[in-house]
């Protein structure tokens, strides 16, 4: 069973559709016992990082999502996986959940803000399960980036700017694009999650 994280602020409906129609079954939960029986953890979220924390810790879920991480493959999508870092500067500074090191800042580009529409994505070389998605298009929609060191980076779009597209850390992956918008491309990008990470 796959457990999605229902914290107020999710594009939930389609993300659950999305692995629906991979042949899963999947609950939507804020409830701590019933995350804990999933194979997988998946945060998505639609908003501002500081409002997204605030109701992560209204719920009491802070601690009990850093402790699946820990345990269960665990996919952030678009503010779900902003919220994988150390702090956000969405609205003022706020602590985010501490899975992967590194900062959420505005993207820093010529181009207007958000960042809406398709881009296309730069694999990188240390990723071998993720190359057939080599100069694939996904859909993105977001203002604020992830800043990270290289060794997180599976992905990048360009946006007037590197922008990481898809972050990793073990079993913790985050997707700054919205897969379940993104056509038989982003599909298969949650099927790939899946599979990498099946009996971890």
């Amino acid at each position: 069973m796959i457990a999605i994280v229902d914290y107020g602020m999710g594009n939930i409906a389609s993300v659950r559709t999305a692995f629906e129609r991979l042949g899963y079954q999947v609950k939507v939960t804020d409830q701590p016992e019933l995350l804990r029986q999933a194979s997988h953890i998946i945060l998505p979220g639609v908003g501002s990082f500081q409002a997204a924390v605030a109701e992560i810790k209204e719920r009491q879920l802070t601690k009990v999502l850093q402790e699946l991480a820990e345990e269960k493959p665990f996919l952030g999508i678009c503010l779900g996986m902003q919220l994988l870092f150390e702090t956000g500067y969405e609205n003022g500074i706020t602590t985010g959940l501490g899975l992967i090191p590194g900062e959420v800042k505005l993207i820093e580009t010529p181009y207007i803000l958000p960042h809406i529409g398709w881009n296309q994505l730069d694999i990188q070389t240390n990723q071998p399960e993720l190359e057939a998605f080599q100069d694939q298009h996904v859909y993105f929609v977001h203002s604020f980036q992830a800043v990270t060191v290289p060794d997180y980076l599976a992905a990048t779009a360009v946006y007037g700017a590197e922008v990481p597209a898809i972050v990793r850390k073990g079993n913790v992956f985050g997707m700054q694009f919205h897969p379940e918008k993104s056509g038989p491309v982003g599909v298969q990008l949650l099927k790939t999650f899946l599979e990498i990470t099946e009996g971890e």
